[in-house]
């Protein structure tokens, strides 16, 4: 039997914690948690608010640091932006509920999503899955590019990540999982589903964003799908070889032709060709090269066993 439905059997109450990653959410801040306490205490269920700062700009910081006297919120900063992955698991971490759900500051994720995903975990669910409803706010460049990264990582992972989100509820046991992989550059999406256990998904519509922009560029989100696809899959290494393979037939190809040419008496004229070849060659040897270098970067970083993130201040809830 799991944890949710023992402690129901057992008659003790069951904390959930709420994982808020934070970057220049001033603005945010003070109403997410008020929205948390009035969505949660009207569910009667016990909770705890677990801020983690990315070294935000703003005041953010004090903003959570106002609200420790009013609110069972605990608040971790760092000493600068680590980057989103790096604040959801330092709230895994640090968060001391028997479940815990990743919410988004900026409050488009829907708090009375939380309350369904928290009586699917007492029924027995060990991982409770946020699955966005089709966003027509998108644009066009954006839903391709996601449904192409997802592809890739389908084919390549065995996994499908359609529509999936940071958006869910974990078990005690799923958060002791992920808190034990060693591994620092990590795609909580994939891992979290990598690790199995008995799983629902729930749909939910994305909301407006309450205050300020968002903090992804096109560039930050090319940077993170590059990151997150090296990480978790060997896919370009197996293009970069897919395309040599391509290359070699191409060239054998050509030596047929050439030779065939040559049996007929016809003249070759290689200046352009030659010059086509050598550019062509070159650019598939940068480009794996490229890709070689990526991942050795990552074998790299991996080796030099830094930690994902640096705790600047801590303050814990009463």
């Amino acid at each position: 039997m799991y944890l949710g439905s023992l402690l129901l059997l057992e008659g003790r109450m069951q904390m959930l914690s709420i994982i808020i990653p934070c970057f220049n959410e001033e603005g945010n801040v003070a109403e997410a948690a008020e929205v948390l306490k009035d969505t949660l205490t009207s569910a009667d269920i016990e909770y705890e608010l677990v801020f983690i700062d990315d070294g935000s700009k703003d005041r953010t910081r004090q903003k959570v640091e106002e609200l420790h006297a009013t609110h069972p919120v605990s608040l971790y900063s760092f000493s600068r932006n680590f980057g989103k992955e790096a604040t959801i698991f330092c709230g895994l971490k640090h968060c001391t509920g028997d479940c815990a759900v990743i919410y988004d500051c900026d409050m488009q994720f829907p708090a009375s999503t939380i309350v369904e995903m928290y009586r699917k975990w007492c029924e027995g669910y060990l991982v409770v899955e946020g699955i966005k409803k089709e966003c027509q706010r998108e644009s066009a460049i954006k839903k391709w590019g996601a449904n192409g990264f997802y592809s890739l990582l389908k084919k390549s992972g065995k996994i499908d990540l359609r529509n999936a989100t940071d958006f869910k509820l974990m078990d005690r046991k799923v958060i002791d999982t992920l808190n034990s992989m060693p591994e620092r550059e990590t795609f909580f999406r994939a891992l979290s589903s990598w690790v199995g256990f008995t799983s629902c998904r729930i749909e939910f519509e994305v909301e407006d964003r309450k205050n300020g922009v968002s903090k992804w560029s096109f560039i930050s989100l090319v940077r993170y799908a590059i990151t997150n696809l090296t990480s978790y899959t060997f896919l370009p290494l197996q293009a970069t070889t897919v395309c040599g393979i391509i290359f070699l037939v191409l060239a054998m190809c050509t030596a047929i032709y050439l030779v065939y040419q040559l049996l007929m008496g016809q003249v070759i004229n290689g200046y352009t060709l030659v010059v086509f070849t050598i550019l062509m060659s070159s650019s598939i040897l940068m480009i794996a090269l490229g890709v070689i270098g990526l991942y050795l970067a990552k074998i790299y970083r991996e080796l030099q066993q830094r930690p994902r993130f640096i705790v600047e201040k801590e303050v814990i809830r009463k």
